[in-house]
């Protein structure tokens, strides 16, 4: 039975993509400088104020690189070009893009607090790019070129530095001038960032770790037939990439970046995407790391286990996952840590939802759920709870940046008797390791869905990953290969850009992800001499195609019919007549907004002429074996998708108030079952449709049509060349 306290390992991966084109030297995005004034600053200084409190953060080597070059100046992306630019220059295209792209935050927390900033908006939202274009003056230009800046100050710098709090006051009337200080504001916070993380971990308070290089997936890069290992017939791109002499790469330069800049060799690894797998682990021994992180996923699979939970979501067999393992490797031994997954996420996607005493109140009681499970399970001590995730982008999701919050946690953990907060290394250098896994068995997986179908499988991925093949194969002994060819070559090799191409993730910034994978094959190619191909000069895939967009993350919309916007900001949508605020075709339904969480499937519907009297929505899974029924309407065509068959069915009686759910049976029947879906109607029509109702789990493929019918009798449907793909999270 253990006697000590429970001990708490928080990890904070700190990420960016080499956002500049090593084909033009040029940045094409903002985010580095952006996240840099709201979320790697903050943490640290945060965590300064609690000494009991010992926290591990993970800096990765393309964010720093990036990070010195807004210091040097050597920096300069297109947002950045327009707010430094005199309004009285800005051409038409400069101003369609400060309307269009400058209001690319979360609404609700980044925009709506600040007057000025959500005056703006509205107007944009009211009139449209093209009114925003015939009636703004410089004042609308002025005052939105600051506020996109200002907005993203961490509310620590907003409330303590007198500067900042005093553009915030000022609300409107910026001058160039006032943008050009906000800038300046913004490098001065850049520049505090390395040195406060060396400081704090020479103090003992942080220890800060490491990622490969360019942030690679490190399995696909020694061989991309490790996809397989959980998926046994994922569909691989022509022509297989091994190339582990490129994981040697990345972990040396990992290495190079940290001790220049730490004093330091790492001891600890973040894999990419918590990547791992038995060809890997050797080259992380062979490169002098101590420890690396994983996922409770890749664990389970590599003890040949699952993880239950019970109806709380506490784990059952607490004392096999809170511990550290021992992977002996021929190059040394290694320890790994594998995070909860479940707790990660609360604080990653549920927690920015509840007021934060309540969620930071909530988390200490799920770590005393632990403690009190090991105490009833007998289980000998220590343990060590690994709590590992996103350091940055969930904070804009919360009410300001999650300070209030990680204020209320962090008191509350200061003054527990029973929680240690620690960090990785101080935790293994004390009580060493016990457990141990076979390199045979260990999984090949990441921290999502314990595969690698994010980054390979998809048509498009697979493409991406052939022409990272063959740009490979022409560098290998290429007797004018410099250093810029390796720069290139491992710059494309990073995960980001497979995480946005095909199915599964989209943002606004789609075509520029593609078009700066396709710009470090082309400067590899430029350095050799070689012409550069055909096929990398286009778009790997269609971009911003009118009237669809795929979901972009995860979301959870409240249910009430009001279908606010910063709400669905990450659905996926189709137009179907015109979206709210635009003048297109009248139709019953303007637009068709779509997404999802973890827990259910959200549509939302958007009416345009007059008001649906019933909804059907119909569901199959492509991949699933179960009975399938067909649409049961009168008068309802004989013509694709409607002529398909389905596993579900959710019915919406709008002036009632009534759902009806119901599953297909043999021979073509329908039965109702009970179900959980709640829906709303006000301004638009709000649904919730539980993913445990339909019986689907994480990783699964759901196609669904939306059909509109009236008195029983079929009225229209949509999308009316097919059904939308959607793969539950």
């Amino acid at each position: 039975m253990t006697t000590h306290p429970l001990y708490v390992a928080f990890i904070w991966h700190q990420h960016q993509p080499l956002y500049r084109s090593t084909l033009s030297g040029r940045y094409l995005m903002p985010w580095v400088r952006l996240h840099g004034t709201k979320d790697y600053l903050d943490l640290p200084l945060l965590l300064e104020r609690y000494p009991k409190l010992h926290q591990t953060f993970n800096l990765v080597p393309s964010l720093i690189l990036q990070i010195e070059d807004y210091i040097a100046g050597r920096a300069m992306d297109p947002w950045l070009e327009v707010a430094l630019k005199s309004v009285k220059k800005l051409n038409l295209p400069e101003k369609q893009f400060i309307i269009e792209r400058f209001f690319d935050a979360n609404w609700e927390n980044l925009v709506y607090p600040y007057p000025r900033y959500r005056q703006l908006l509205e107007a944009r939202e009211k009139l449209g790019t093209v009114g925003c274009l015939e009636k703004w003056g410089s004042a609308e230009y002025d005052d939105l070129l600051a506020w996109h800046n200002l907005c993203w100050f961490d509310p620590i710098f907003q409330e303590e530095d007198p500067v900042i709090r005093k553009w915030i006051a000022k609300d409107r009337g910026f001058t160039l001038k006032d943008r050009q200080s906000i800038y300046a504001k913004q490098v001065e916070i850049l520049a505090q960032i390395l040195g406060k993380h060396r400081a704090m971990q020479e103090s003992g308070q942080i220890e800060v770790i490491t990622t490969p290089y360019a942030h690679p997936i490190l399995p696909l890069l020694a061989d991309t037939d490790s996809a397989r290992v959980a998926h046994p017939h994922l569909p691989l791109p022509r022509g297989r990439f091994r190339w582990p002499e490129d994981i040697t790469s990345h972990l040396r330069l990992a290495t190079e970046n940290y001790q220049e800049r730490f004093g330091v060799a790492p001891r600890g690894l973040w894999p990419s995407e918590q990547s791992v797998s038995p060809l890997v682990l050797p080259e992380v021994a062979k490169a002098g790391f101590k420890w690396l992180v994983s996922d409770e996923g890749v664990l389970a699979w590599s003890l040949g286990t699952f993880f239950a939970r019970d109806e709380y979501g506490h784990i059952q067999q607490p004392d096999q996952l809170y511990r550290p393992y021992t992977v002996n490797t021929p190059y040394g031994s290694l320890n790994m840590v594998f995070r909860d997954r479940r707790l990660s996420d609360l604080i990653g996607f549920d927690y920015a939802k509840r007021p934060a005493a309540e969620a930071a109140n909530d988390l200490i009681e799920q770590f005393e759920a632990i403690q009190s499970k090991l105490i009833a399970d007998k289980a000998t001590g220590p343990h060590l709870v690994t709590v590992a995730l996103d350091g940055e982008n969930c904070w804009e999701y919360y009410d300001r940046d999650g300070k209030p919050f990680l204020e209320t946690l962090y008191a509350l953990l200061s003054r527990h008797s029973n929680m240690k907060l620690v960090t990785v290394s101080e935790y293994i250098e004390r009580f060493g390791t016990e457990r141990k896994l076979e390199l045979g068995t260990l999984h090949s997986g990441s921290w999502i869905n314990s595969d690698f179908t994010t980054w390979i499988g998809d048509p498009i991925k697979n493409r991406a990953w052939e022409l990272l093949c063959q740009a490979r194969q022409v560098l290998e002994g290429h007797p004018r290969a410099n250093q810029a060819s390796w720069d290139a070559i491992w710059a494309a090799e990073g995960s980001d850009w497979f995480w946005w191409f095909g199915y599964g993730h989209s943002s606004s910034q789609d075509a520029l992800f593609d078009q700066l994978f396709r710009e470090h094959l082309q400067a590899l190619y430029t350095s050799l001499g070689e012409a550069i191909p055909a096929s990398l000069l286009q778009p790997l895939e269609r971009h911003d195609q009118p009237g669809n967009r795929v979901p972009r993350d995860i979301m959870q919309p409240t249910i009430d019919g009001s279908g606010a916007d910063e709400e669905w900001a990450r659905a996926g949508y189709l137009e179907v007549g015109g979206a709210r605020g635009t003048m297109h075709q009248a139709t019953t339904i303007q637009r068709i907004w779509y997404g999802s969480d973890y827990v259910n499937f959200y549509m939302r519907v958007d009416p345009g002429v007059g008001m649906p009297q019933t909804l059907q929505l119909y569901l199959f899974y492509p991949n699933a074996i179960n009975y399938t029924s067909p649409i049961c309407l009168a008068e309802t065509p004989d013509q694709a998708p409607l002529n398909y068959r389905f596993r579900h069915m959710i019915e919406l009686h709008l002036a009632q108030g009534e759902t009806i759910f119901k599953e297909a049976q043999e021979f073509g029947n329908w039965v109702e079952r009970p179900t959980l879906t709640r829906f709303a109607v006000g301004q638009c029509i709000e649904v919730a449709i539980p993913w445990q109702d339909l019986q689907m789990s994480s990783g699964q493929r759901a196609d669904w049509s939306l059909v509109l019918a009236r008195n029983n009798r079929y009225e229209a449907h949509f999308p009316q060349d097919g059904t939308v793909e959607l793969q539950i999270p």
